[in-house]
């Protein structure tokens, strides 16, 4: 997917702080940070939205929500509280048609969400 900006990333062609990254996924700072921890989780494999998910997807689905735990114990905001989400389309705020989960966390949140 040579137009997609994450693959890029996945890719090397543009650069980022690595946070993890392994076989299935990799983790980097939002450049537009929403909270004094937000974290973006990524498959390395191109699924542009959680509605186009198929069964061999789930995997790396519960891969991104171990992760996003081991991130916020690392960065130490899993005590507090942080929240994990995804976007799915266009009319839900999704932007970059590549699965992505925001782990946002260092604030309280308010439900519901703007």
């Amino acid at each position: 997917m040579s137009e997609c900006i994450f693959c890029k990333i996945l890719a090397k062609e543009i650069p980022t702080e690595v946070l993890y990254e392994d076989d299935l996924v990799m983790a980097f700072p939002d450049v537009s940070p929403q909270a004094p921890e937000h974290i973006l989780i990524i498959p390395k494999k191109h699924i542009p939205s959680l509605a186009d998910l198929s069964p061999e997807d789930e995997g790396v689905m519960g891969r991104i929500v171990s992760v996003a735990n081991r991130l916020a114990q690392e960065k130490g905001f899993a005590q507090e509280g942080y929240r994990l989400v995804a976007n799915c389309g266009k009319q839900a705020g999704q932007t970059v048609f590549h699965i992505h989960f925001h782990l946002l966390g260092g604030r309280d949140f308010g439900w519901p969400p703007g």
